[in-house]
């Protein structure tokens, strides 16, 4: 009989949870997605557009307004029309102009691992004097579908620095609070439950107010990961706690004490090894409250400052129901972080499934 080892048993149980492998995926093509942005988007996010303020998102075509059908897409030309009787402003498509999408075309030029290009994916002839906007324009003329992938560096990064810093934390407090016991385990655990009472989005905003205004976007960056961090690593050091309550009595942790090693070398040998699985697990289920977090900030307009964005700083443009009812593509960075969230909570449901020696393997 072929045995497997413990990795190959858990990654059998992960790739066995359907929900959890979709997350993954997701995940993998948002992170593509962010991590190219400069590639991929067809426009530079900063470029403003005064002759395209909020245009709608371009219609791309395979069948001219004639009937007759292309293999390569295409779109139209637009024109900015008002109603004289109501003075709405729409925008009418003009067929007389027609501007074929072609692959790596050439448009603004942008830096990718150090490496200057100005190759896009995919985009309209930039001589040709068409426009491309999968996601429409702002009140600028700037490319939303530009503008949510660069935001989305920001969105999707902020999860992976704050839980870092977070899981220093946590792990610090929470591996003192259960290795010692006592007197410093009661602090720690008053300090937990003290922040933990604390309104978390006032809270947010508070700290958020100390931050410097004239302060850069990279600082207002990090200033944001540290708030966040601060206020997040209360629910890691619980569960680290409890972890280390129920290994330090254990016998290769009481063996390791008889033999005479120091508690650095128990705790770092023999019991953090063995809470890595949860600290994963935990971290993974932490990304949400990130990404959400950052997001409540910036829309507030406490966070992420221009010429940075985020799509909380994106959302932020949406906050009237004027806007909602005339622009409603200004509403699709939201749906990236739906998406996100949903994404992280899935892959860390089938994490925590597989981590668990008693999970029964199956679908879900």
């Amino acid at each position: 009989m072929q045995t497997i080892s413990q990795t190959q048993l858990m990654f059998r149980r992960f790739r066995a949870h359907r929900l959890g492998m979709f997350g993954a995926v997701i995940l993998a093509f948002l992170y593509f997605l962010v991590i190219f942005a400069p590639f991929i988007a067809p426009a530079d996010y900063l470029q403003q557009r005064r002759d395209y303020v909020n245009h709608p998102p371009t219609r791309i075509r395979w069948i001219d307004n004639e009937g007759n059908f292309s293999l390569r897409p295409f779109v139209y030309g637009t024109t900015r029309r008002r109603d004289p009787i109501t003075l709405e402003v729409f925008w009418e498509e003009d067929y007389t102009k027609k501007y074929p999408i072609y692959f790596f075309v050439r448009g603004s030029s942008y830096k990718i691992f150090g490496i200057e290009s100005d190759i896009h994916l995919f985009g309209v002839d930039r001589d040709s004097g068409g426009q491309l906007f999968l996601f429409g324009t702002d009140r600028f003329g700037r490319d939303l579908f530009a503008r949510t992938l660069y935001g989305g560096r920001v969105s999707m990064s902020v999860g992976i620095f704050g839980i870092a810093l977070s899981m220093v934390i946590g792990v610090a407090m929470g591996g003192i609070s259960g290795y010692y016991g006592g007197m410093i385990d009661n602090i720690i655990q008053r300090l937990i439950e003290l922040l933990r009472s604390f309104p978390r989005i006032p809270l947010w905003l508070a700290f958020s107010m100390i931050l410097p205004a004239n302060w850069s976007s990279v600082k207002v960056y990090f200033g944001v990961v540290t708030i966040l961090s601060l206020l997040d690593w209360t629910g890691i050091a619980r569960v680290v706690r409890g972890q280390v309550l129920n290994l330090r009595s254990k016998e290769f942790v009481e063996a390791a004490r008889a033999l005479g090693a120091s508690d650095r070398k128990i705790i770092f040998r023999h019991i953090l090894p063995n809470i890595t699985s949860y600290l994963i697990v935990t971290a993974t289920l932490s990304f949400p409250g990130m990404i959400m977090g950052e997001s409540t900030i910036s829309f507030l307009g406490l966070g992420i400052k221009e010429p940075m964005t985020s799509w909380g700083l994106l959302l932020k443009d949406a906050q009237s129901m004027d806007v909602l009812l005339m622009q409603p593509w200004l509403m699709i960075p939201g749906i990236f972080i739906v998406v996100a969230v949903l994404a992280f909570n899935f892959m860390g449901d089938a994490l925590r499934d597989a981590f668990d020696p008693f999970a029964v393997t199956g679908s879900k």
